[in-house]
């Protein structure tokens, strides 16, 4: 038997929350959020309506909303009540990921994000439509990245701006600069990686952590923990079980990057062997390939120009040396770990339910 939380915030709401309903309502505040800065810039110039669509794409069409999720639940599995400052404390965590996603877009070179043109393409593509002087693709990297920037600014300002109290503010503001500072590192831990040479395995798992897993789970769920002002003993069990749980989802996106279905994936298919991503799959490949196999991986991974067949050589290399199963063993220890641990921590019994809802469908997941 857990020890339940007893909770120093409000009474918890008697009516019984989903993630669909905090889903729609986080939706519902970052429309509101962000209309209410669209209007501040455009007080600056017209020309800043040129950011409008690519923001919308970026933020409020679609998105699993997982980061949010994961810091709600969070807090009310600590005890805290349910109200619509928690939500928009947990919404700014979405405009960080879209801030992400969108430099990663440009880092990368990536054409599509969520089976759309990602917004340093779809930029590019207004440049070009509108006749405008200039390089086209330049002038949509450029303007992505301050996208992003932007993005980057206004999740700090929804967060400050989210109506908590005066002491949960302070703590949420320490744990929002650490994740902000592990997303940086992680994200150059993935760039640099290529560079490098082969990176194995221990390493690939590292960059992984903070590349994303601890930004997707552990994160949000110190942030939600700092929300209830929660005890040590929570805030340890959240660590223990985001751990694990966030590796198993970085896991899941390798093997999506490679065998994922672009229709469901909403990203070419085979994109991550195009841009020669160095991942826990590709450094089990390595390890346990033949020298033939090594030497096709060495000659093809990160050719831009890789066509359907070269895909479909390196994904059958994946297959047949075992990595892909190996990965697949990775996930299943992880989730299994991580779902113990849920089972004993010093949580609500709504909230251990929703996490543990949550996590599955994180991991298990199809894009």
């Amino acid at each position: 038997m857990s020890t339940q939380v007893q909770s120093t915030a409000r009474p918890a709401s008697r009516l019984k929350v989903t993630s669909v309903d905090v889903r729609a309502r986080v939706g519902l505040a970052l429309e509101a959020f962000l209309a209410d800065y669209a209007a501040v810039l455009g007080r600056v110039g017209d020309e800043l309506s040129d950011l409008e669509a690519p923001l919308q794409a970026s933020v409020l069409a679609g998105g699993k909303r997982l980061r949010p999720l994961f810091a709600y639940w969070g807090a009310r599995a600590a005890g805290a009540s349910d109200d619509e400052a928690l939500i928009r404390a947990a919404a700014s965590l979405e405009l960080l990921h879209a801030f992400a996603l969108i430099h990663d877009d440009v880092m990368d070179g990536s054409d599509l994000r969520r089976g759309r043109p990602s917004a340093h393409r779809a930029l590019a593509a207004a440049h070009r439509a509108a006749g405008r002087h200039g390089d086209p693709d330049r002038y949509g990297s450029a303007a992505a990245i301050l996208l992003g920037d932007l993005l980057l600014v206004l999740s700090e300002q929804m967060l400050a701006t989210a109506g908590l109290s005066a002491p949960a503010a302070l703590r949420t503001r320490d744990v929002f600069a650490t994740m902000r500072l592990e997303l940086m590192a992680g994200q150059y831990l993935d760039i640099s990686a290529p560079t490098r040479g082969g990176v194995p395995v221990e390493r690939a798992l590292r960059i992984a952590q903070y590349k994303s897993g601890k930004y997707t789970v552990e994160a949000p769920l110190h942030l939600g923990a700092a929300v209830a002002g929660a005890p040590a003993a929570v805030v340890d069990a959240y660590t223990a079980f985001a751990l694990p749980i966030g590796e198993a989802f970085q896991l899941r996106d390798d093997l999506l990057g490679v065998f994922g279905d672009s229709d469901v994936t909403g990203k070419p298919s085979g994109e991550d062997l195009r841009e020669g991503k160095q991942t826990v799959l590709i450094a089990a490949t390595r390890e346990r390939a033949t020298d033939a196999g090594r030497a096709l991986l060495a000659e093809r991974l990160g050719d831009p120009g890789l066509d359907e067949a070269g895909v479909t050589a390196l994904r059958e290399l994946i297959v047949d040396c075992g990595a892909r199963d190996r990965v697949e063993k990775m996930i299943a220890e992880r989730r299994t770990h991580a779902l113990a641990v849920l089972e004993h921590a010093p949580l609500t019994d709504e909230g251990r339910e929703a996490l543990r809802t949550l996590a599955v469908a994180a991991v298990d997941r199809a894009a």
